[in-house]
Order: structure tokens, then sequence, then C-alpha cells
């Protein structure tokens, strides 16, 4: 009777289940969760985790596994760390990663093995024109976004004679020109330094006798901390104005305290925006984690609503990746941005925002705060370059 019991039970589970659905989904996580930028790491695994909690801890309805990689911000681990995660592990999406070095060592050998990959901080610019796939899917920006945004910004003041600085990789080549593209003025110097250097004192020598009216950089993590301390020892700070993207968030602003003080920011996603899904996620993260969340977190929270949403769109049939990428493709979920759409070469089609550091009244505490809206819609630079039709 027992044995009985267990058949009929099986089958009824069989039944319900619908066919093709597969038993369970596998996701490899790539990021960088050491040195300087291991806290941008933490925020996206982390968020990626309260996304998949908040989708009842099963992506699409499929038991979840999440196999985590630490790409130690070096390309040739990050592309060790994909070959396991395709190869050996078998995954069924690839969620990477926060450095755009990386993301080109590891890019072509995914979207090559046809295995899903979910872009969830890195949009560098060729993957976003002429080498763009059907197998990505970016749940962040392309990287000249925000800058597009700042360029904007500083150009719309009437700043006239601009200083403008990056890293020295695909990211920062990427930063600079999207500032350049919609800044008018004149770029007094244009340096790239390299990736976590130490100490910026000539380079902010150089920069002072340059005489700008503003400055603007692109630092994130480490770097941002270093730079904006070094930036308002060297007595610039009250001198000229700076700006920037991902050079000072959630992850660096305690540890540059006042030397960030009035700075500006751009970004396509702020921890005070006003919809369910944003203050569902910023509160989840401050009670589960015990801290705001940033950037590096909001859109690793969106990459496991749509692939929560992709999977559900094919009703659990991972088998099938033509009807998988078409539930991509339509966006299917509720976004902390709020409305979020693809454009043809599989990046968003997104608004972005100013932000200022200032300070709560209240507490004392230093907070972003919002300034408003930059570009609402905007589309990348490099998708009439993408071949791909929808």
């Amino acid at each position: 009777m027992v044995r009985r019991v267990a058949v009929v039970t099986a089958a009824l589970v069989l039944l319900a289940a619908p066919a093709g659905a597969a038993e369970k989904v596998k996701v490899g996580f790539i990021a960088t969760f050491t040195g300087p930028l291991g806290v941008a790491g933490q925020h996206m695994i982390d968020s990626f985790m309260l996304g998949v909690d908040h989708v009842g801890g099963k992506l699409g309805g499929l038991a979840t596994e999440v196999i985590k990689e630490d790409d130690q911000l070096k390309p040739d681990v990050g592309l060790q760390g994909a070959q396991k995660l395709i190869e050996k592990d078998k995954v069924d999406f690839v969620v990477a990663t926060i450095f755009s070095n990386v993301m080109m060592a590891l890019y072509k050998p995914v979207v090559d093995s046809k295995t899903f990959l979910i872009g969830s901080n890195a949009g560098p610019s060729p993957i976003a024109g002429a080498q763009c796939s059907p197998w990505f899917f970016s749940a962040s920006w392309q990287n000249d976004g925000p800058h597009e945004a700042m360029g904007k910004h500083v150009n719309d003041k009437g700043f006239k004679r601009v200083y403008i600085m990056a890293p020295n990789y695909q990211a920062g080549k990427d930063a600079l020109a999207g500032f350049k593209r919609y800044f008018k003025g004149e770029v007094v110097g244009e340096v790239y330094t390299t990736i976590n250097q130490p100490d910026y004192s000539a380079e902010l020598s150089q920069l002072k006798a340059a005489k700008p009216d503003a400055v603007y950089v692109f630092y994130p993590g480490g770097m941002g901390i270093t730079y904006v301390k070094q930036y308002s020892q060297a007595g610039l700070i009250k001198e000229i104005p700076l700006f920037s993207a991902f050079t000072v968030d959630e992850t660096t602003l305690k540890a540059q305290g006042d030397a960030a003080l009035g700075t500006y920011g751009t970004a396509f996603w702020n921890p005070g925006l006003k919809n369910p899904v944003n203050e569902r996620y910023v509160s989840g993260m401050e009670k589960k984690y015990g801290y705001t969340p940033s950037t590096y977190g909001a859109q690793s929270y969106d990459a496991a609503l749509m692939i929560d949403a992709a999977i559900k769109g094919v009703k659990g049939n991972l088998a099938d990746k033509e009807a998988l990428r078409a539930a991509f493709r339509k966006a299917d979920f509720k976004s902390v941005r709020g409305a979020f759409r693809y454009n043809h070469n599989n990046f968003p089609i997104q608004n972005f925002y100013l932000q200022q550091v200032g300070k709560d009244p209240a507490s004392g505490k230093l907070r972003i705060e919002d300034r408003g809206l930059v570009f609402k819609d905007h589309t990348d630079a490099y998708a009439k370059d993408c071949p791909m039709k929808w």
C-alpha cells in the first residue's frame, strides 16, 4: 500500500509540472569579492540572493542553486571561473561582472557556449555594438550612459573648461568618451591612470596647474576612496567642483567622509526612487544585511527578478532557448528603477539621475540625495552598430 501511494504521488507531481519543465536552475555568479572592490561584489551577491528570496526562494518556481566565483579583478581568473561554471557546473545562466576588462575576457567564451550571460554591472561598448549577442542581456547599463548624463549636466551648467580622469581600461575609456559626447566645452586635460593606483598626487598637481572650471572623474571602489580623499587634502575641493560617476556611492561614502560632501554624481538609480519594488528592495537590504544598497546591488537584484520572469515565461522549460530569449526580451518584471525595457542590442532603455552628497539634518550622517532627472528613456550610442534585429 505504501509503495502504491508513493507511485501515485510521483505521478501526480509529474502531471502537475508543465511539459519540459526543468527540476532545477543553476546560476553562476561572477564578481570581485576580494581586494578594494570586494565590498561592491558583496553588495551584488547579497542583492541577488535577496531577489531570490523575494520571488519565493525559487527562480521561476524551480529549485535554485547559485554558485559564486571570485574573479579577483583579473581577466584570466574571471575567464577560468566562467569556464568552470559552464563546463563543470553546467550552469543555465552566468551573471557577471564588475569590471569591463574581466567582462571582455569571459564574454565571447560564454556566449559562444550558448549560455545566457546576464550583465550585472559592466557594459563595455564593443558588446553593445558590433559584438552584440543574442545570448547576452544587460541588467545594468551600457558603460557610457552615466557619464553621458554628467557630460550633459556639466555642459548645461555652463562650465567651459573641464579636466577629466579615469583608470586606463575599457570602462575608463568608455567613461570619458561618454562624458565628451555631451560636454561641448574644452577638455583641458584627459588623463588615464593605472587600475588601483595608490597615489594621485602627481596627477593632481598637473590638474591644479591646468586651472579648469570643473573636474570629472570615474574611479570606482577603493580608487574612488583614495582619489576623493587626496583631492580634498590637496585643497582642490574648495576651489574646483568635482563631478563623477561610480566614484562616490554607498560602497565608498563612509570611508570618504566629509571629503565627498557636496560632490555630484550620476546613475540610473538611487535608494530614494519612489516605487514599490525599490522600496521593498532597500528596506529588505537594510533589514537583512544592515546596510543601504548601492547601484551594484540594485542591478543585481533586478538580474534575479528578470531571470525569474524569463523562466516563468517558458514555464520552466530551460531547454527551449529561443522561447527563453523571447521571454528575456519582454522584460516582464517590475524593476527597482521603475519601467524597464530593452533596446534591440539587449541593453536597457532607461532614465539617469543627478545625485549630490549631503547630510541628513536629523542625524548628521552623510547621504546621497536625488537632484532630479538628467536623461529620460536614454539609449546608448552603440546600438546602431549592433546587427541584431527583433
